[in-house]
């Protein structure tokens, strides 16, 4: 499959990025580098990339998880890996966190990491360049991310809801959210698209249809096309078991391309917080531009996944470098 690199060859882009870094546009990130472990630890990103790739090529539902983990840690306390610690009362044990995946992934590479550099690289740095190489290995973008964070010592399972997008938010629940964490109105229509590739369970949508006892549609959201509706019913009847999922692009589900945009566009938002962004004009005309010109929608990825992964992060003498990730160090 054919991948669009934004760097290095895109030299207008990491251009804006530098500039964004240097005037302090991404919050907390003024100590974050493109080399920081250049001495440390030269072959980290490389370590992380390979280890993301074996993952990968053995179960390809891993990308969409691990881009989907990021999301889930940098929205709670910032891009902090908060969300692996493990124990009661943690981000990771609360319900809405209960299906995220990729934990085995950013373990791995945490101890392959602690082999050649002890002590060196945080576990909040392999989750964001995880997910980078998640998606760059489903066929998207190449970007490079600084790096630099240091690992929180908090995870609080009520931090959670307040802090996430529910997949039955409306547009307005979607905007006050990512604004809180300096994200703009584009920037939630192109980080939605991350849902071109991933799957969920039947109960994040099941809400949006109704079916009668001999299985038949009574009810469909009228922002979801009803061939789609009826396509979703089947694949999650009455009574169907927990662990059933669907994908998110109904299309290409394995490939991190522009289909979701188009199947906005087709009515075919597989979450009321998708189908939300065709329904008001302050974000259809992104979704109709990111539709039309994939490498519109990669150079606006890379541009809003640096600021993604920028959200809160700790630097310098904040936090720690976790010796594992599940546990803080003392």
């Amino acid at each position: 499959m054919e991948r669009k690199t934004l760097y290095p060859t895109s030299h207008l882009y990491n251009l804006a990025i530098l500039a964004m870094l240097s005037l302090g546009s991404f919050p907390s990130s003024s100590s974050l580098s493109f080399d920081f472990y250049a001495a440390s630890c030269p072959s980290a990103e490389m370590m992380v990339k390979n280890t993301v790739r074996a993952a990968s090529s053995l179960d390809p539902t891993l990308p969409g998880k691990l881009l989907r983990l990021l999301f889930h840690d940098c929205f709670i306390e910032g891009c902090d890996a908060s969300v692996l610690l493990q124990g009661n009362g943690t981000e990771r044990s609360d319900p809405a966190n209960k299906s995220l995946g990729g934990f085995s992934v950013i373990d791995s590479a945490k101890r392959l990491l602690e082999i050649f550099c002890p002590a060196t690289v945080s576990c909040a740095d392999i989750v964001a360049l995880a997910a980078r190489d998640a998606v760059e290995f489903a066929g998207g973008p190449a970007v490079r991310v600084p790096t630099g964070r240091r690992d929180g010592k908090v995870s609080v399972a009520a931090n959670v809801r307040p802090n996430i997008v529910d997949t039955s938010f409306t547009l307005e629940e979607m905007v006050k959210i990512f604004a809180a964490k300096g994200l703009s109105l584009d920037d939630l229509v192109t980080l939605s698209g991350a849902h071109t590739i991933g799957s969920a369970h039947c109960s994040s949508f099941s809400d949006r249809f109704q079916l009668n006892s001999k299985g038949k549609l009574t009810r469909v959201d009228a922002s979801l096309g009803k061939d789609y509706a009826a396509k979703l019913a089947k694949q999650c009847p009455a009574g169907a078991s927990l662990s059933v999922t669907v994908n998110n692009d109904p299309e290409t589900p394995a490939l991190f391309d522009n289909q979701y945009y188009k199947d906005l566009l087709l009515h075919k938002g597989l979450f009321q917080s998708d189908s939300v962004l065709v329904s008001d004009q302050r974000t259809t005309n992104k979704v109709v531009e990111l539709a039309n010109d994939q490498q519109s929608f990669f150079e606006s990825w890379g541009e809003s996944f640096m600021k993604l992964v920028s959200i809160g992060v700790k630097t310098g003498d904040e936090g720690e470098v976790r010796q594992s990730c599940s546990v803080t160090n003392g």
